[in-house]
């Protein structure tokens, strides 16, 4: 009984955040004449998939395992039901039936459609698993999945989004190669770096280097000098090439930090 009404709870749940998180994506393609509702990582994300149905399930398949093994071992969601599964799972069922994106992906009424269906399906799915499965057998999955999971986002998507960077042109080729490398050092994964390279690289091919272009590429070279000097990831770099950490970035980073006065 306790069973059932996980399931049917479950399917209700899954069904209006898949219907929310499928038009909302969909409305994003549509800003600045209609309100998006999500996050920009989703909309690069769904945009360096390149409109391919293969692509956008495969993406979301890789957190999927992720997501499964948070809610079996920690009984608890990643953004990643929302952010990623649910959107490009729906994108590539759209997409697959051979329309274009503009009739598919681009369209809040199918996307939300789709995406109801798919999300009570994997929230069903995520929550009858999770209270199937017993206590003894929770810590297993969790050794099998989360391994499993961190190989498919690292290093299995990041090379497939660079290769769809390379494939989607010259400029976009570069840019997700340099800004991917950057994110790998700086934040361990290249995918939001060549993400960032395909809309930059995209841009330039479609309307040159326009103010648009120019101020997208200076946020995202803000973007990164800003995220290394929060992680520290310059005095890392002075100490991985012997080089002494001057006392006055310690400093300067021990005051941003709370560390010193």
């Amino acid at each position: 009984m306790v069973f059932l009404t996980i399931l049917f709870k479950s399917l209700i749940i899954g069904g209006l955040v898949g219907f929310g998180v499928g038009a909302g994506a969909a409305r994003m393609f549509h800003a600045p004449k209609v309100q998006g509702m999500g996050a920009f990582r989703t909309l690069g994300e769904l945009n360096a998939c390149a409109g391919d149905a293969v692509s956008h399930f495969s993406f979301g398949l890789g957190f999927f395992f992720n997501a499964w093994a948070s809610a079996v071992g920690a009984g608890a969601f990643t953004q990643d039901v929302d952010h990623r599964i649910i959107p490009n799972w729906a994108a590539a069922f759209l997409i697959g039936r051979g329309k274009r994106v503009e009739d598919t992906l681009h369209n809040p009424k199918k996307m939300a459609i789709v995406g109801a269906v798919i999300g009570a399906i994997v929230v069903a799915f995520l929550n009858s698993t999770a209270s199937a499965i017993p206590e003894s057998m929770q810590a297993i999955a969790v050794k099998v999945l989360v391994p499993a999971a961190n190989l498919l986002i690292n290093p299995v998507m990041p090379v497939i989004f660079w290769l769809a960077a390379l494939d989607a042109g010259k400029r976009s080729g570069m840019w997700g190669t340099i800004f991917g490398g950057l994110a790998h050092l700086i934040m361990g994964n290249a995918v939001p770096g060549v993400v960032l390279g395909i809309l930059i690289g995209k841009g330039v091919d479609d309307g040159g280097w326009n103010r648009v272009t120019k101020t997208l590429l200076i946020s995202v070279i803000i973007l990164f000098v800003l995220s290394g000097f929060f992680r520290g990831f310059d005095m890392n770099f002075l100490t991985s090439i012997h080089v002494d950490v001057p006392t006055g970035l310690k400093d300067l980073h021990n005051l941003i930090s709370g560390g010193g006065k």
